[in-house]
């Protein structure tokens, strides 16, 4: 079942109806109706958070309702980009540089941030924080502690009245941002005053029942929360957006240990803005508003609430943040992400996140001359690791739940640039979101089916075919049906060189390979256009790189110091013979950037090399322009 994000203030549950997520928006006037009581036999997780709720004296509704407003009550070990964890996504900011995409991470010593809701509860509770985020009972008991201990803090004691419980939700938030901090524990209140139910990924399911409570909010008042108001942020009028800058300090004595982005002056001083890519947080928009502010070596220039909609600007355009993993594309891109979970996407990435997204990005797209197609507006799923070892570590966001057909259809582009030319020998993946439900597995358990933006991708035109297979990300056995497998999996809008038809099966050649995907009557691709390149004649295989770096005369004429030089190690080796769909040669460039606040060292190298760029796999790659030749 999917969840449905509405804007009603009455809600009738039953177990036979489609499950309904918190509402757009929530009034502090008194409701004067209520949910009907949802009914059924208690799982093991309910009654987990029946028996923390009563250990630590804290309002059950409330407990219920963060958990849900946090992971939809998921349990998550380690999976969050703002550093949450388990189902209560308590919060530990390790330092982590991962973001950055630099390759000279080994040369900053960083320090781990003291912010840690996840360490404060393992504290409470005397426990091993390790516990905390492996298991979920512990987890729950944790985020009761904490609560509890945050009401003691606002109100003095233990409320025995629900509504008394808000500036303990306020400070749960994590945020000293009154906007965001009061915006979530908003969402909490209308989450238990219309009540919630769903079925988690590990089949447990969980209910709570709406109730008429109006929050008290001077509970909230001793609470030292900035309200800050940033102006000119750089969005579309009609959207409701705040800017609320990211951390950009020096984090040590070094020069190099600073966070979490790079001054620069894109699109002048010859950096391209090329790219807008899609996340999700892997966690909440509070919690990454948080992140980004704090010791974390991560931002991005966007964060989208997935209730409302709205929009926190965190870093200018100009400037370049550490969202990507992969510096090229940090150097030329915009980032933007979601709250939601990439496993649930379905019950995060609503239409009121979809459409605020879309304008954004059509605005970002005509100031910065961003051509709208799925080559430049892409999902952190499909940007390459810059070496082996990173590139199977890379994100797999938004992941399969994103519905690219319908985001582009709010863009105004087309999907299909060909405009069906029905001789192409390119093939662009276009199923039907709403009927395409490939079979997954995430963390060992089969996955109810849902509407899809993937296709499964095997060796033979067979479904009892085994997949293909990566051999980055599965250096050794078989490929899995894993929702987190990108090595045999297309996305909507990725476009192909077809290889072979057979029957009902189409092949194309995917990662140095030939692999076939269901396709009747032409049923999940149209056709596609774009430049194809195969292998010069003579050379047997050449190289797939991460990134469109320059040569090493050009670094040298630049000045650049050797350890300070961008390098992209080889990841694939194209075969000779087959042939890719690529975009226009672009020129090699690097931008050197690596101390705090010092402009004046910041330069812009380019290269003699060019390059294409292709969808070579799941993820995209670049092939030196010398190594090919373009296939008429």
């Amino acid at each position: 079942m999917k969840f449905k994000k509405i804007c009603s203030a009455i809600l009738t549950f039953s177990l036979t109806a489609s499950l309904l997520a918190v509402p757009a928006s929530f009034s502090t006037a008194s409701v004067t109706t209520q949910a009907t009581e949802i009914s059924f036999e208690s799982s093991s997780l309910q009654k987990t958070f029946e028996k923390a709720a009563k250990e630590f004296g804290v309002s059950e509704s409330v407990l219920l309702a963060v958990a849900y407003n946090q992971t939809r009550w998921e349990q998550h070990e380690g999976q969050s980009e703002a550093g949450g964890y388990g189902i209560m996504n308590l919060v530990d900011l390790p330092a982590d540089l991962s973001a950055r995409g630099k390759h000279d991470d080994g040369l900053i010593e960083a320090e781990a941030s003291s912010i840690s809701s996840l360490n404060a509860a393992a504290k409470l509770l005397d426990a091993d924080p390790e516990t905390l985020k492996k298991d979920s009972e512990q987890n729950i008991r944790g985020g009761a502690a904490l609560l509890a201990e945050y009401a003691r803090q606002t109100t003095g004691e233990l409320p025995s009245d629900p509504a008394d419980w808000y500036g303990a939700v306020v400070k749960f938030s994590g945020t000293d941002q009154e906007a965001i901090a009061k915006d979530f524990a908003d969402q909490v209140y209308a989450t238990i005053q219309q009540g919630a139910e769903r079925k988690n990924h590990d089949g447990q399911r969980v209910a709570l029942n709406g109730q008429e409570i109006t929050p008290n909010k001077n509970t909230a008042s001793s609470i030292p929360l900035r309200n800050t108001k940033y102006t000119n942020t750089d969005c579309p009028n009609g959207l409701d957006c705040t800017f609320i800058p990211a951390a950009y300090k020096q984090f040590s004595s070094s020069a190099g240990n600073y966070g979490n982005y790079d001054i620069a002056n894109r699109p002048e001083d010859d950096l391209d803005i090329r790219y807008i890519i899609i996340h999700d947080i892997e966690g909440s928009a509070q919690s990454a508003i948080s992140h980004f502010q704090n010791q974390s070596y991560v931002s991005a220039h966007y964060v989208i609430d997935s209730a409302t909609g709205k929009i926190t600007q965190m870093v200018r355009p100009e400037d370049v943040p550490w969202h990507a993993g992969n510096w090229y594309f940090n150097m030329h891109s915009i980032g933007l992400e979601h709250e939601g979970f990439a496993a649930e996407g379905a019950d995060w990435y609503s239409e009121q996140m979809y459409r605020s997204t879309a304008k954004l990005v059509k605005y970002l797209s005509e100031r910065f001359g961003i051509p709208l197609d799925r080559q430049h507006i892409i999902g952190h799923d499909e940007i390459p690791g810059l070496t082996a070892a990173k590139h199977r570590g890379m994100h797999w966001d938004p992941g399969a739940y994103w519905d690219w057909g319908h985001f582009f259809d709010l863009l105004g582009a087309s999907i299909n640039p060909s405009d069906g030319d029905k001789d192409s020998d390119i093939v662009t993946i276009r199923p039907n979101y709403n009927t395409n439900q490939p079979d997954f597995t995430y963390r060992g358990i089969e996955q109810e089916l849902e509407s899809s933006s993937l296709i499964h991708l095997y060796r033979e035109p067979s479904f009892d075919a085994p997949l293909v297979r990566d051999p980055v990300l599965h250096s050794g056995g078989n490929s899995t049906r894993n929702i987190n497998d990108w090595g045999n999996k297309a996305a909507i809008g990725q476009s192909f060189y077809k290889a072979g038809q057979e029957g009902d099966w189409t092949a194309i050649y995917y990662g140095g390979q030939k692999a076939w995907f269901y396709n009747p009557n032409n049923t999940n691709s149209v056709p596609g256009s774009g430049t194809l390149i195969t292998p010069k004649e003579g050379l047997d295989s050449i190289p797939v790189y991460g990134a469109a770096y320059p040569d090493d005369a050009a670094y040298d004429e630049a000045g650049i110091a050797e350890w300070a030089r961008g390098k992209a190690q080889v990841l694939y080796q194209m075969p000779a013979g087959q042939i890719y769909t690529a975009t226009a040669p672009i020129q090699s460039d690097y931008y050197h950037a690596k101390y705090y606040n010092d402009p004046a060292t910041n330069k812009v190298v380019k290269g003699n090399d060019e390059y294409y760029q292709i969808f070579y796999n799941h993820r995209l790659g670049f092939v030196k322009k010398s190594d090919v030749e373009v296939v008429k």
